[in-house]
């Protein structure tokens, strides 16, 4: 039989040791709560809270989630409580009246087992509907009510600071280093494609452009700002996890699935912006499914029944050509056009090398803070070595390869980058020729094979890609990488 709690009256006059109405402590903390419930991240710290009995109901008073202290004070297993009416549970709970009102019910006071408690109830809505209540409970100690709240909003806001940090865009268009013209020219086009928060922006550009830079740029220059920057990048989840990670799941949708079931990252993203990087790897299988959420607005968790309606906008990026892709049937033509609304094309650094000066300055200046060297600068032949390479990696190799190279200077004490600290930069492709040893045939032969095998490398076997670093058309590029017995996978 299910034991019975019944409720007090409400405490308007509990004080803590400075004076101050332990309601309005209380009622921050309400606030705080309803966001982290909208955010879906509260589990963990919750359930393990031994101070506070947490439930919380759907909008039929049904139980979704209860923590093992409340389950301690009820003295019953959780399969007695999770889905059942919290009404069967406890007769007398606040959740059917804030339910029903929309109201929230803070500072009432309970016992059961002994135990006196003081209680909130609040409402949780998603587009101005009541979705649920949050409920909790927590101990009735006026000695050590100041110390427990504080120690409460200290946890609530560490865990709002996490959710923030990892679903927060960090750069801002200021971020974007250069004075090249198609740079300026995507930049201003980025700038007001920002401010149409709906529009579906597709961001293009081979590896290492910044691409991501751009992403979180829009986002932060949107109205959508303060709502959450979710990023997926889609080649790094494997494909059998890809549609839970994207659209969420229902407990016991699949072996190994959560218990409670877990949001998906375009719930997690809703009222904000989702950065689906690498787009063009998603699997056709999951882009049909990806295409009916773009249209429809709306997502159905792994193992679910119901729909639930999103406000998201979607920034996507990617370096393969995805119009060719369609054409070869390897991407959906619905779906590139879907996401295709603004093109944001990102140029390679091999295009823009009058702005490698102002980047080394950019990067020395973030590096040396990071990795507390004392470097202070580079000198002018070690700047025109950079300009020189091909950066086939761009932005991003140009930031490893000073990484490498202030380490190295680190290790002699030097305040000043020179050309010998790049030198590797050309390891790979250097011929290793002394007279006797190779005709200038072979040695020519040989430099070429692996000149094209490492650009082959960079650029991940994309020919194309390929074929216009080497400076030399498709058909030369096949029949030397024939020559060579250079793969093509």
């Amino acid at each position: 039989m299910c034991r019975r709690i019944f409720y007090g009256t409400t405490i308007p006059l509990l004080k803590t040791e400075g004076g101050e109405n332990l309601n309005s402590h209380l009622s921050q903390l309400n606030k705080d709560l309803t966001q982290l419930c909208e955010g879906g991240n509260f589990g963990e710290i919750f359930d393990q809270n031994p101070y506070m009995a947490v439930v919380i109901v759907d909008k039929n008073n049904i139980v979704t989630f209860i923590n093992k202290t409340y389950l301690k004070i009820l003295q019953l297993p959780m399969d007695k409580v999770l889905r059942k009416p919290l009404t069967d549970i406890t007769p007398a709970t606040k959740t059917a009246k804030v339910l029903m009102t929309g109201k929230a019910i803070t500072a009432y006071n309970w016992k059961v087992n002994g135990q006196h408690l003081i209680a909130c109830s609040v409402p949780l809505f998603k587009n101005k509907e009541i979705v649920g209540c949050f409920a909790y409970s927590i101990s009735l100690n006026i000695w050590d009510s100041k110390t427990l709240v504080e120690d409460l909003l200290s946890d609530i806001t560490m865990l709002r600071e996490e959710v923030h940090k990892s679903h927060t865009a960090q750069y801002k268009f200021d971020d974007i280093v250069g004075n090249d013209k198609r740079l300026l020219h995507s930049v201003s086009l980025a700038k007001q494609v920002a401010r149409q928060t709906q529009t579906k922006v597709l961001i293009t550009g081979e590896t290492g452009t910044g691409k991501e830079l751009f992403a979180h740029s829009i986002h932060n220059a949107s109205a959508r700002s303060h709502k959450p920057f979710v990023r997926v990048n889609c080649a790094a989840i494997p494909e059998n996890l890809l549609e839970a990670e994207l659209f969420g799941y229902e407990e016991g949708a699949f072996t190994g699935a959560k218990k409670g079931g877990r949001l998906g990252k375009f719930e997690l993203a809703n009222h904000g912006t989702i950065f689906l990087d690498e787009i063009g790897e998603i699997p056709l299988s999951l882009q049909s499914k990806l295409l009916v959420v773009l249209q429809e607005r709306e997502i159905e968790r792994l193992g679910g029944n119901r729909s639930v309606k999103l406000d998201v906008r979607v920034i996507s990026a990617t370096h393969r050509n995805l119009q060719s892709m369609a054409e070869k049937g390897l991407f959906r033509k619905d779906l590139y056009y879907r996401l295709n609304v603004v093109q944001v094309e990102v140029p390679a650094l091999r295009h823009r090398k009058e702005d490698i000066t102002l980047l080394v300055e950019y990067l020395l200046h973030k590096l040396k803070d990071r990795l507390k060297t004392p470097v202070v600068g580079i000198s002018r032949g070690a700047l025109e070595m950079l300009k020189k390479h091909v950066w086939p990696g761009n932005v991003r190799e140009l930031e490893n390869v000073l990484e490498r190279a202030m380490s190295l200077a680190y290790m002699e004490n030097a305040y000043l980058l020179d050309q010998r600290h790049f030198t590797f930069i050309f390891d790979k492709i250097s011929a290793t020729w002394s007279p006797g040893r190779k005709s200038l045939r072979e040695a020519t032969h040989e430099f070429e094979q692996r000149i094209i095998t490492q650009v082959m490398e960079e650029t991940g076997s994309n020919k194309a890609q390929a074929a216009e670093l080497l400076g030399i058309d498709l058909s030369s590029l096949y029949r030397k990488l024939k020559k060579y017995g250079i793969s093509m996978d």
